[in-house]
């Protein structure tokens, strides 16, 4: 890798998201110059609740963020199973002390905004680069130095690599994958937050609920240090294919949907204070991220349904994973070659896995008394809950192999 006069290494980042943010973070602990490049004006409160697992957790405690998270974490207990009209519980699995006996690290539930904050103020703590906004990688180059890349204010930049980290409408995985079209789900999304103080207390459990019923389901966890509760409604519908995280919708709208379901959801429900809906847009896992000195990384490369709950959690691995790479290779083709080999077959199948999730979660025979609960305890028996999430929660991106 091309060295600078001063020693260090620069690598630019196109995207300050979370896994923009984690990745700079990794690359500054192995001694690199980082910069980031983002297209918007300011950096703000995008989104709502983020489950980190295990595997992503223990990403963040090894860049030293465990201090300023825990202001902000909501330590889940447990996971439980619902159903979508009776209220029947299923427990799970522990995410307490036998998580962190097994796995090493905690599960913790967080607000995307906090988190976001937490590592932006990490950055520029650490780094004496600032983020670069208004600043949209629109093309990049690669050659034998390292890389050119253009803004869309028309300016020419260079670096010895370049990351995209530009999220699941990155223009650079176009340029690098060529076309690459989204098909909708049939699924819509609807989010929002309710202001804990406002529910009951039989509903203010530190728990991850994931309420199942035929053609749709609800996940509900407490955020923001157990003030807010985060509730998510995935339903099939295809009249709406919007796939902006924004779009206001209205209660009338979202009880349309869910009203005939358990009063204990229908009171989230009307308890959230504005909400959003989406549409749900699936896309095949690809290969072929680097190419030469630039490589896509979360979003941009493994974009996923978040029926698994791991987007962010992959992106926190990458994070990981890439960093080790560029210190352990001198030339940054050969790094991404090898972070593609070690990435690609894990991301492939969490985004498969997460997709064959909203079948269970949604499967018809909920919608029948007499197989209801029978299919629910059958789905759900612990060895079948092991072996759907052991596997994710294992993985140590600190220490695979490079």
């Amino acid at each position: 890798m091309t060295k600078r006069q001063d020693g260090q290494k620069r690598i630019a980042i196109a995207g300050a998201g979370i896994g923009g943010l984690t990745t700079a973070l990794a690359l500054l602990q192995q001694g690199f110059e980082v910069d980031i490049f983002e297209q918007a004006a300011q950096l703000g409160e995008v989104g709502a609740g983020l489950q980190i697992a295990p595997n992503g957790s223990r990403v963040l405690k090894a860049l030293d963020l465990d201090g300023p998270l825990q202001a902000c974490v909501s330590p889940a207990r447990g996971k439980e199973i619902r159903m979508w009209n009776t209220g029947q519980r299923w427990n799970l699995f522990d995410l307490g002390e036998d998580c962190l006996t097994r796995f090493g690290a905690p599960y913790w539930m967080v607000h995307r905004g906090d988190l976001h904050r937490v590592l932006l103020n990490a950055f520029e703590q650490r780094s004496s680069r600032p983020v670069k906004l208004n600043a949209r990688v629109m093309s990049a180059q690669s050659h034998a130095s390292g890389v050119t890349f253009k803004l869309s204010d028309g300016s020419v930049h260079h670096a010895d690599a370049l990351l995209a980290a530009d999220g699941v409408h990155s223009v650079l995985r176009e340029q690098i994958l060529g076309e690459d079209k989204a098909h909708f789900t049939g699924l819509l999304a609807w989010r929002g937050l309710v202001q804990m103080e406002r529910i009951p207390a039989h509903l203010q459990n530190p728990v991850g609920t994931n309420w199942v019923g035929p053609g749709a389901h609800v996940i509900t966890y407490p955020v923001r240090a157990g003030k807010l509760m985060n509730v998510v409604g995935i339903i099939e519908r295809n009249d709406w294919q919007g796939e902006s995280w924004t779009e206001p919708g209205t209660h009338a709208e979202l009880l349309a949907d869910f009203g005939h379901w358990h009063p204990d959801v229908c009171e989230l429900m009307r308890q959230i204070e504005q909400p959003f809906k989406w549409a749900l847009l699936g896309r095949t896992p690809q290969t072929g991220w680097a190419q030469g000195n630039v490589c896509l990384i979360g979003d941009a490369a493994h974009p996923t349904l978040p029926f698994l709950a791991q987007g962010a959690n992959m992106a926190l691995e990458d994070a990981a994973v890439i960093a080790r790479c560029l210190a352990a290779y001198d030339v940054p083709a050969k790094a991404f070659v090898r972070f593609e080999e070690l990435r690609w077959q894990r991301t492939a199948d969490i985004v498969n896995r997460s997709r064959d999730n909203a079948q269970r979660f949604h499967n018809p025979q909920l919608s029948d008394p007499t197989t209801a609960v029978d299919y629910v305890s059958s789905e759900w028996e612990p060895e079948k809950v092991r072996r759907r999430y052991d596997w994710l929660f294992e993985y140590n991106a600190l220490t695979i192999p490079i």
